[in-house]
């Protein structure tokens, strides 16, 4: 399985690339498959490029494009919030995401850089959100620069659990920009502080990243470098303004100054490279000159004739708004600044032990599945293998705007039945974009295989006391004639419900289709989107009160479910008792089905019986079940019976906002799924999405 490492802040100018230039030098010393990827880059002037792709494009040779290492621009971001489409934003950067991973070992995660206007507690929860969907580990960086210790060890704590709250695994914590001297204080007290196993280091302040060099300034202001375009890289310490008298002004030069003087001004210029010379005054790092102006022809003439070496350059602003800006500038990691690209990769391989941190990421499974992964997945599986899927109920509109949603994504073939004027009336009135003439509408009456389907109909049901013209008279049902369609092979499965009942719907199918060989019984399953995770909730829609030789089946085919849709299935056989401490018929009979499901799949994690908040609260269910390997982690719930299973289900969703997926059902030779009449539009997508996966059981 393909790993990521999600390295994220918790402020503006954390020294965060120090970080990310140091573990990718690390990642690829293991693997040449390495990729990075930023999920959201500020917006830049046209032509410009986002400078952290750059430096790990550049500097490390990785085979990718630029555009291929990110998803969205924050302003994208922003406006799709704004409209309300959150869903979007995250199914945009799993997709990717996902691109990359495909083809890669490795993949440095690199998040936002909280320079832009959302406001930092936005774009931390953004992050946040960003690892959770996809399911990786946490790097976490945070700043020294301007806190107490109590300051910077609570801000670490409170974002560290603000990813915990949110199912992510925190692997390190880096605090970045400390003082020398309060490197093993501030690890002991966030080791003190942050509980687990969590890796902290600390990496000291140091001065060479922290100060700019004069490349920088001049880039910045897009200047006209006049002298010394050598020496661009020097490193600059202090700001020095020079509008007084020489005499004053050689005095106040210090190590590694920036002076900023008006053009004009040759004394102080002239002087600076003389003091920049001298053994006793200070070196300087460079000259800006303001206001637009530029030495006279002769002081530019003396200066070639000198050949200083102190870049020398020109800018339009006035000097004390040049001062503002530049003491105000946060020095950045260059692609093509060599020097400080090794100083980091020191730094970070002196103070970060990259051994443990790659430990816990080959030990790392990820303890969920996001919602948004999910319904990635489901798509991504679906189009793997083109499926025929028939729509009995072409009347409703839900079930034709759903329709239009598969065509334009082209993923599944679909045949809608019902009277082709009425659909089109239906198509005009709801103002749908549905194109009938790419999808096989049928009228089941005066379909060209209705005899054939009523004579197929009567040979398997003529023992039951079936008579031709009763025969006749079902297959005019839509149900009943998509349900043949599927017998005949002229469809892959089924999805209705919308408008028709449970029993309307799977009749046929358990007339017809019937069971799987080795299933005795059909039962549903729900995969419940949560906000941090995709759990399995049997059986909510079929079964009333299964024995426990039931239960124990719908158990195995739930988990095997669960499991071909990505989810590592723990299973809780659910019950108002968990552990030995119940007594009663019903407890014993999901004790009884707990040993079944144990005796038939050892490779199964399943804990029975066991109660709904000790199942999925780490809390309770450690207090409650300490050696218990599901406890506290459950994510394939079995109901004991359908009354609990379908109100638990319409609780937990109401209550929560949870997108409910299926009722898919499990058992049968081909799929047929049953819809809820209260259904959405996205529930008979994600339904069709389901039934098409379903529907390539067994193929390659």
């Amino acid at each position: 399985m393909n790993k990521a490492i999600y390295l994220t802040t918790i402020e503006p100018h954390s020294g965060k690339s120090l970080i990310s230039v140091g573990l990718m030098h690390e990642l690829l010393g293991r693997t040449s498959k390495v990729a990075y990827f930023r999920p959201i880059i500020d917006d830049l002037p046209e032509g410009e490029k986002d400078n952290h792709i750059e430096t790990a494009l550049r500097h490390f040779k990785l085979p990718m494009k630029y555009e291929e290492a990110y998803a969205l621009k924050m302003s994208e971001v922003v406006k799709m919030k704004n409209e309300g489409r959150d869903t979007d934003v995250m199914e945009k950067i799993i997709k990717k995401y996902k691109k990359l991973e495909r083809r890669c070992d490795l993949i440095l995660i690199e998040g936002s850089d909280f320079t832009g206007n959302e406001g930092s507690t936005i774009e931390f929860s953004l992050n946040v959100d960003i690892a959770s969907n996809l399911s990786v580990p946490v790097i976490l960086v945070g700043s020294g620069i301007g806190k107490t210790m109590d300051e910077f060890v609570n801000s670490m704590r409170l974002a560290y659990d603000s990813f915990i709250e949110r199912g992510v695994e925190v692997i390190a914590i880096i605090a970045n920009k400390i003082l020398k001297k309060n490197t093993k204080t501030v690890v002991k007290a966030l080791q003190k502080a942050i509980p687990g196993n969590t890796q902290i280091n600390a990496i000291h302040r140091e001065t060479q990243l922290i100060h700019p060099n004069v490349r920088e300034i001049v880039e910045h202001f897009g200047s006209d470098v006049i002298a010394g375009n050598d020496f661009l890289d020097k490193s600059i310490k202090h700001i020095l303004v020079g509008a007084m008298q020489l005499r004053h002004f050689l005095p106040t030069i210090k190590d590694k100054s920036l002076v900023i003087v008006p053009g004009d001004r040759a004394d102080i210029i002239l002087g600076s490279l003389q003091a920049n010379r001298s053994a006793n005054y200070p070196n300087i790092s460079g000259i800006v000159l303001s206001g637009g102006l530029k030495p006279e022809k002769p002081v530019l003439k003396l200066l070639e004739g000198i050949d200083p070496k102190v870049p020398i350059f020109s800018v339009k602003d006035n000097t004390y708004e040049v001062a503002g800006i530049i003491a105000n500038f946060h020095s950045k990691i260059q692609a093509g600044d060599t020097r400080k690209i090794l100083e980091s990769i020191r730094l970070f391989k002196k103070y970060v032990p990259t051994e443990e941190i790659l430990n816990h990421l080959v030990h790392f499974e990820a303890g969920h599945l996001s919602p948004s992964m999910f319904l990635y997945n489901l798509f991504e599986k679906a189009k793997r293998i083109r499926k025929r899927i028939v729509l009995p109920e072409g009347n409703d509109p839900r079930i034709l705007k759903a329709a239009c949603r598969i065509q334009v994504q082209d993923v599944v073939d679909l045949i809608i039945l019902g009277k082709r004027e009425q659909i089109q009336q239906q198509l005009l009135t709801q103002n749908i974009k549905l194109d009938l003439s790419k999808i096989e509408v049928i009228d089941p009456v005066t379909s060209p295989r209705f005899q054939e389907y009523t004579q197929m109909l009567y040979n398997l049901r003529k023992h039951k006391g079936l008579s031709l013209p009763v025969a006749e008279d079902l297959v005019t049902d839509v149900s009943y004639f998509g349900t043949m369609m599927i017998y005949a092979g002229d469809a892959d499965g089924m999805v209705s419900g919308a408008a028709h009942t449970t029993q309307h719907t799977i009749r046929p199918a358990l007339q017809i289709i019937k069971t799987k060989p080795g299933s005795k019984i059909v039962s549903s399953v729900f995969f419940m989107c949560l906000p941090n995770r995709v759990s399995a909730f049997a059986d909510c829609a079929i079964n009333v009160n299964p024995s426990a030789e039931e239960l124990a089946e719908i158990a195995i085919a739930t988990a095997d479910s669960a499991i071909a849709f990505g989810i590592d299935a723990k299973i809780a056989m659910l019950s108002y008792s968990s552990g030995t401490s119940g007594k009663g018929e019903d407890v014993e009979k999901v004790r009884k089905a707990t040993g079944i499901v144990k005796h038939m799949r050892p490779d199964l994690k399943v804990e029975g019986p066991i109660q709904y908040d000790a199942a999925v609260d780490p809390v309770v269910g450690k207090s409650k079940m300490p050696d218990s390997l599901v406890a506290g982690q459950a994510n394939v719930l079995i109901f004991p019976d359908l009354n609990t299973g379908n109100n638990t289900y319409k609780a937990v969703q109401r209550e929560t906002g949870a997108l409910a997926v299926g009722p898919m059902l499990q058992g049968l030779n081909k799929p047929v799924n049953d819809l809820s009449r209260g259904c959405t539009v996205e529930d008979i997508y994600n339904t069709i999405l389901l039934t098409a996966i379903q529907a390539q059981e067994g193929e390659v």
